[in-house]
């Protein structure tokens, strides 16, 4: 009897031992699944983390499906553009922490967005449809206190990646407008790591006397989240879109602005795009329509001598989720060495 009890006593014990090194396996399995220190920042701050319930690119065009034509827009204050511009600066510095009160000061949340992206239909290196890396990427998103629908003031949105040091920039400053361009954005964003979206706020018309034209207004929020990109160095690529008849048989228009610093990226840019079937017109090479030379980014990258490419493509290949996914390969090539390097 004796034995039988000490059997039973030992089985126990081995049981409870087991269960504990589950729960061990497993609260170490959820620390590394949420990041560093628990999931703590640089700055002691515990991140707020969103479940990523709809692809990445799904909830940014969500968001910009209700912009309109003749939607709101208030012009943001000078030390209002500065508190959304600090407030990315503090977050690609591991600080979010610091960056949440000057968000807030203006009406801005700061999420982490967390899950996996491979649902989103982006594309990979070889330009084929289909899901993403499948890399399970985090994001912090900046976006007005208003919800998930237009931010009534038209401002912006921004998605950081946190995945890995931030490198580069993609941008859309006229998302609808340009229709499809707010894809082409969130699908590069996802293509390559270390990357930050810069979304407009609003329809290009919005407001008063193209107060909501984001690519050639210096008093955005968008415009001054891109300068505090373009201060610290980091190259970026702005999208756009054209009708079709503005430049007959071509398919992209491909430029540098006013800067010189893109050229050997815009030049990998337009032979993988040219390789992809695509018909460009470099702005580098002769005249072009829609070169972009006034846009006001592309003047602060050329004062900085920071790598800026400004392309437009046309509706015919926005239309076409094959021929997206085709742009965003080709951009890749660009983006996926911008990730490696210290400044472009």
């Amino acid at each position: 009897m004796a034995k039988v009890r000490a059997k039973a006593i030992t089985v126990a014990a081995v049981t409870v031992v087991f269960g504990l090194l589950v729960a061990a396996l497993s609260t170490y399995t959820i620390a590394r699944s949420s990041g560093d220190d628990n999931g703590r920042t640089s700055d002691g701050a515990r991140a707020p983390e969103v479940p990523l319930e709809r692809p990445l690119e799904r909830r940014i065009t969500d968001f910009t499906a209700g912009l309109d034509p003749d939607g709101d827009y208030r012009e943001p204050r000078r030390a209002e553009r500065r508190d959304v511009a600090d407030a990315v600066g503090l977050i690609l510095d591991g600080h979010p922490g610091r960056a949440r009160p000057l968000l807030a000061d203006v009406g801005f949340r700061l999420r982490t967005l967390t899950g996996t992206d491979t649902d989103t239909g982006t594309t990979g290196t070889t330009g084929t449809t289909g899901t993403d890396t499948g890399t399970r990427r985090r994001y912090a998103e900046l976006s007005d206190h208003t919800g998930d629908g237009p931010d009534p003031r038209g401002w912006a949105r921004i998605y950081v990646d946190l995945s890995a040091p931030v490198r580069w920039s993609v941008q859309v400053p006229h998302p609808v407008s340009d229709a499809d361009t707010e894809r082409l954005g969130a699908r590069v964003l996802l293509d390559s790591p270390g990357g930050v979206l810069v979304l407009a706020g609003a329809h290009r018309r919005a407001g008063d006397d193209d107060a909501a034209d984001a690519a050639h207004r210096p008093d955005s929020v968008f415009d001054a989240v891109c300068d505090e990109l373009a201060r610290r160095g980091l190259p970026g690529v702005q999208l756009h879109g054209f009708a079709d008849d503005s430049a007959p048989g071509r398919d992209v228009v491909a430029s540098t602005g006013r800067g010189r610093a893109g050229r050997p990226d815009a030049r990998r840019l337009a032979a993988a795009l040219t390789a992809r079937h695509f018909s460009v017109c470099r702005a580098w090479v002769r005249s072009c329509p829609l070169e972009g030379r006034d846009n006001v980014q592309g003047r602060r990258a050329a004062a900085e001598h920071v790598p800026f490419l400004h392309i437009e493509f046309a509706r015919s290949v926005r239309a076409s989720d094959r021929q997206i996914g085709q742009a965003v390969a080709a951009i890749g090539t660009v983006t996926a060495r911008w990730a490696k390097d210290d400044a472009g």
